[in-house]
């Protein structure tokens, strides 16, 4: 292996690298990992989709791809990017906002804040715009006002801290999940599948999962997550139904993996739900293209509730069903 690089205190930097691979058919990504590891996996699967791989001259942009023993594979590191985020002019639709919070219907595709592969067009570079210098810092620079987040490709509701008191007891009435205050989160979610109960809880500890560290997975050692499920109504004749989710923890992909853990998995989730691609091809055609044009998991945030934190007031919102998820909804129901 040799290097083009600069050894810091942040860590390797590098110009360049080349390796040469010394295992068969061994996937590319992990390939770099195990020879690469001052680099995280997440950084070096965004390299490889932003075309700074090669392999014999060819740009590899496939993390799965399988590198031959002897292969040569030649990896370009950027220099980093600056970690202060700027003001974007994206637009944000605003459910309410006063001089302590501002209250946010994100859409699907909207990252919350800056991180590695996407340190710009975040709701954190949006609200910069919009809130000026108002906004929290308790968060840190990357994570102004973030009191809690939604994934990428969950749409929904989320509160933002303009002040450090806002933040300071927004961020407690989450630690405390609404056991003695009225923090309230549903999630509106569609499924595969009909539970056998009308209601039932979740109580499965999350933590990584240690053979895909992108990924998060029911362990006993994890942190305790617990997650209420009501079914609302079964679809396309039981082959999938509308739910909803009340968390009781927020662990990171908490829904997606409690349903994927009880047997069903949300539609359109590929990272937690890919073995039930199959059961797509049952579904009516109207049903199957609506959940083909979703190109994401099916999960709202339909419901937030906090108590003010200058006021005191219990402030409740709802949103509806977005565009995708309506047309989802309606050509299941019409299965």
């Amino acid at each position: 292996m040799t290097r083009t690089a600069d050894e810091g205190a942040e860590g390797l930097r590098m110009d360049g690298v080349e390796l040469q691979a010394d295992t068969p058919r061994e996937r590319l990504d992990r390939l770099l990992a195990r020879r690469l590891p001052d680099l995280s996996r997440s950084r070096l699967k965004a390299l490889i989709e932003a075309g700074q791989v090669r392999i014999g001259g060819r740009t590899m942009t496939d993390a799965a791809h399988r590198v031959n023993v002897g292969d040569v594979v030649a990896l370009v590191v950027p220099e980093p990017e600056d970690p202060t985020p700027q003001g974007e002019d994206i637009p944000l639709a605003i459910v309410h906002e006063d001089e302590a919070l501002i209250v946010i219907d994100k859409p699907a595709g909207l990252v919350v804040h800056p991180a590695a592969g996407n340190w710009t067009g975040t709701l954190v570079n949006a609200l910069i715009a919009h809130c000026g210098d108002s906004l929290s810092g308790i968060g840190g620079v990357r994570r102004p006002g973030i009191v809690h987040r939604l994934d990428k490709d969950t749409s929904g509701l989320l509160v933002v801290a303009k002040t450090d008191r806002a933040h300071a007891s927004l961020s407690a009435q989450f630690a405390d999940h609404g056991r003695t205050g009225p923090l309230e989160r549903a999630y509106v979610a569609f499924a595969w599948g009909v539970p056998a109960r009308a209601s039932f809880t979740i109580d499965a500890a999350l933590d990584r999962d240690p053979r895909a560290r992108e990924k998060i997975a029911v362990r006993p050692s994890g942190r305790d997550a617990v997650t209420h499920v009501t079914v609302e109504e079964p679809l396309a004749g039981g082959l999938a139904s509308r739910v909803t989710c009340r968390l009781e923890t927020g662990r990171t992909h908490q829904i997606r993996v409690h349903m994927a853990h009880v047997g069903h998995p949300l539609l359109g989730d590929a990272t937690y739900g890919s073995g039930f691609r199959t059961k797509a091809a049952k579904l009516p055609a109207p049903a199957r293209e609506a959940l083909d044009a979703l190109g994401r998991q099916a999960l709202h945030a339909a419901i937030l509730g906090f108590e003010h934190p200058i006021t005191g007031q219990t402030m409740r919102f709802e949103s509806p069903l977005p565009a995708d998820l309506a047309r989802l909804a309606e050509a299941l129901r019409g299965a």
